[in-house]
């Protein structure tokens, strides 16, 4: 088998193998899917903002300042907006080619970290695992700062990856190796702030404990290394910090980060053992063994390259598990760690070096991971029919390829077979997120309601109207999306200042909530202002798990004095 494989195994063929298998994954549905609320969604508004008014330094949205996250992905994505779209004309697909393309360098520098660590064989399936999960997929196809932020956090590990191996031999990795690991802190640090550099230390802090050993680390070469680190983020910092007086700093730490560390923020708190729990299905279908191999990874721990993945992997996991605010996507930067554990893990299965398998509790663990693919299948077919009252032919290729990959990987599974299940898995993925990602979810129109209210905006505009157009406002449905969809001046009233705009401006349209139509009314009606419903819409607001009904008001008569 290694010599029939060998030749996909050197030179470009491993790249040139995966970013075909990468961009069959990320490609389908980037220009099909609508703004994803809400972290998308702000993102896109903030980065076309940076491009409207010329200040690349400020996050906003709309007047609101956005100190959160660092300026890294705005600029990447505005660069690939001005490159390749326009950002009047409200196209999602150009902010998103920077998560296609950080994805797709991230798969290329894991297999580069695996042939570091394992064998080349190891590294193009973990590679593979890693492409085809259901979360690098997901954010793939989001312009977030996730896979961008993953690709800084591949690059760092991989460069540590070298340096320590080099130490262990007698060698030192140089002087460029040390520059890369230390200027992709910097830029995951422009990224998303302190992630990237959390990864490494924690990866380190985990080497330095098992291995009772630091004189490898001045190979990391950090007195040369730590100034450049510095000149990649602090030029930016200063200078948003003077714009804003302070107030990024401020806010980001105390407003965004530290609210986090020590309470469930918006919602999201779970307890430890969320992102543990959840680990089977946001890493599938790379998790048939996924287990096992953790086990498999921890017997094996005397092995240097296992201890680096379990030292990469383990400290931050747990820190991930400690913090109360918690979102799938959080672990994805871990991810390439367990990719490698798990690929390892397969081939040490195939020549049968993985005890257990064959008793009952390694069995329900494919039973459990075929179950999950078609329990996902199963939703994805759902999802129109719960939405739209319709079946959507397009989930019929996700039953049949959920079907194929969970029948067939349990089956050889059960039989102690594992690599060609895991290749047979890579494969299916592709028509299964495709048809997910093109046809199903961008069909289904329940789910995208500022799509569809932005439709009845410019159906009841004028054909011959001269932009920009009339004010548009919204009252009780205040989406990001629905701000991209239809310009940064849209205005996110209450009913009240709704009815007041459409009184004072009979030319102005009105988006207003079915639970809102009355005090609007009211409004309008005090102010001697009339308005016709023209259009109305209902949709699933996922982000507050409710249904909602907006009606579309043009005003009516003249302006009131």
């Amino acid at each position: 088998m290694e010599n029939r494989d060998s030749r996909y195994l050197t030179g470009l063929r491993p790249y040139l193998l995966l970013t075909v298998l990468c961009l069959a994954l990320y490609l389908p549905g980037i220009a099909a899917l609508p703004p994803v609320d809400r972290d998308e969604a702000r993102f896109m508004q903030a980065t076309r903002q940076m491009l409207e008014t010329g200040d690349f330094v400020r996050i906003r949205f709309q007047d609101e300042p956005r100190h959160k996250k660092p300026a890294g992905i705005h600029w990447l994505q505005a660069g690939s907006v001005a490159l390749l779209g326009d950002a009047e004309r409200g196209r999602a697909w150009p902010y998103r080619l920077p998560s296609v393309l950080g994805a797709t360098a991230a798969v290329w520098l894991t297999f580069l970290a695996g042939k570091i660590l394992m064998s080349a064989r190891a590294a193009l399936l973990a590679a593979g695992l890693l492409a085809a999960s259901l979360l690098l997929v997901s954010v793939a196809h989001m312009a977030t700062t996730d896979a961008v932020l993953l690709l800084t956090v591949v690059g760092a590990q991989a460069a540590l990856a070298r340096i320590y191996t080099s130490a262990a031999e007698g060698r030192d990795a140089g002087l460029p190796v040390a520059l890369a690991f230390w200027a992709t802190i910097g830029a995951g640090t422009l990224i998303k702030g302190p992630l990237a550099p959390m990864v490494a230390g924690l990866t380190i802090g985990a080497l330095k404990l098992a291995d009772r050993e630091t004189r490898w680390l001045g190979r990391l070469r950090p007195f040369i290394g730590l100034p450049l680190a510095a000149a990649i983020v602090l030029p930016w910092l200063w200078a948003v910090n003077s714009a804003t007086e302070g107030a990024f700093l401020r806010d980001a730490l105390g407003q965004d980060l530290l609210p986090k560390l020590v309470s469930g923020q918006e919602a999201h708190g779970f307890p430890p053992g969320y992102f543990l729990l959840l680990m089977t299905m946001t890493f599938w279908p790379g998790s048939i063994l996924v287990w096992p191999a953790l086990g498999h990874a921890w017997r094996h721990r005397a092995d240097r390259s296992v201890r680096f993945c379990l030292a990469w992997l383990v400290p931050s996991w747990l820190v991930f598990e400690l913090v109360p605010t918690k979102l799938p996507h959080y672990v994805l930067p871990l991810y390439p760690a367990l990719a490698l554990l798990t690929a390892a893990a397969i081939l040490a299965a195939e020549r049968g070096l993985v005890p257990r398998l064959g008793r009952w509790d390694g069995r329900l663990t494919f039973v459990i991971w075929a179950g999950l693919g078609l329990g996902l299948a199963a939703a994805i077919t759902a999802l129109p029919l719960a939405l739209d009252h319709r079946f959507s032919p397009a989930s019929l290729v996700v039953l049949a390829a959920a079907v194929g990959v969970s029948g067939y990987g349990a089956a050889a599974a059960w039989r102690g077979r594992f690599l060609r299940p895991a290749a047979v898995a890579l494969l299916g993925a592709v028509p299964l997120f495709a048809a997910t990602f093109q046809l199903v979810l961008p069909a289904t129109d329940g789910l995208w309601l500022s799509r569809s209210a932005a439709r009845m905006v410019h159906r009841a505009l004028p054909a011959d109207a001269a932009a920009p157009g009339p004010e548009v406002s919204a009252s009780g449905y205040h989406e990001p999306s629905l701000v991209f969809l239809l310009g940064t001046e849209t205005k996110l009233l209450g009913p009240e200042a709704a009815g007041a705009l459409l009184a004072d401006d009979p030319a102005a349209l009105a988006l207003v909530a079915r639970d809102d139509n009355a005090a609007f009314k009211a409004e309008l009606t005090a102010r001697g202002g009339r308005a016709e419903a023209v259009d109305s819409a209902t949709g699933f607001n996922y982000s507050k798990g409710r249904w909602i009904t907006l009606t579309l008001y043009a005003g009516a008569g003249p302006r009131k004095p």
